[in-house]
């Protein structure tokens, strides 16, 4: 039977749901200054693509203040179950969630900002990277943080990357530079790697 992206994605996500968060504190410090990178202000509407178990919306929240909006959604119902739980420990009005994939995804607005955190799968998705970035409003400041291969002339050393990426994504072949779908549709983009040549962190405006 021939599973698509999505549907392996899901599969692998279904027994990692329980231990997301424990295996999450590694990269923490990563998350927080990817999520400082889109210069969040009071009154914005913020996206969370991909958002898992919802480890990115209190740091959102802080950011987008009162007056603002985080809008998040997670197509594995395992990890947005784990999502729903940890709103209903700290309710908030100004938080919007669903359960859907990238590709179908609706937003109830446009969005100021946009955090891809850890989304490989989806940044390969040119119809889930065309879909949210049409929800997204012109000029809108955009972060990402992900895996990727070392440099090509290290050799052996990806296939580390390779292993590492494989257990949560149904593309972890395709690293060389995950972000080249979403850089053509910025007017600026940066970027800098991470974990000794491994990571990356970008951030850009969308044109």
């Amino acid at each position: 039977m021939f599973l698509t992206s999505n549907q392996i994605s899901v599969e692998k996500y279904r027994n990692k749901a329980a231990g997301y968060d424990q295996s999450a504190e590694f990269t923490m410090p990563l998350r927080r200054k990817t999520i400082a990178g889109l210069h969040l202000q009071a009154g914005d509407v913020v996206l969370d693509v991909g958002a898992g178990t919802g480890l990115s919306y209190a740091l959102l929240l802080q950011g987008v203040g009162p007056t603002g909006r985080v809008l998040a959604f997670e197509q594995s119902p395992e990890m947005f179950a784990k999502a729903t739980a940890r709103l209903e420990r700290a309710p908030c009005n100004n938080l919007w969630h669903t359960c859907a994939s990238a590709e179908d995804v609706s937003l109830p607005q446009m969005a100021d900002a946009v955090l891809f955190n850890y989304t490989h799968d989806i940044l390969r998705t040119p119809e889930a990277v065309a879909n949210i970035l049409r929800q997204c409003k012109p000029g809108a400041r955009v972060a990402v943080a992900g895996i990727k291969y070392f440099p090509w002339w290290t050799g052996p050393l990806n296939l580390l990357a390779w292993a590492k990426n494989r257990p949560y994504n149904a593309r972890p072949a395709d690293m060389w530079s995950p972000w080249d779908i979403l850089q053509p549709h910025c007017a600026t983009f940066e970027r800098e790697s991470t974990h000794w040549g491994m990571g990356y962190i970008a951030q850009g405006v969308l044109a």
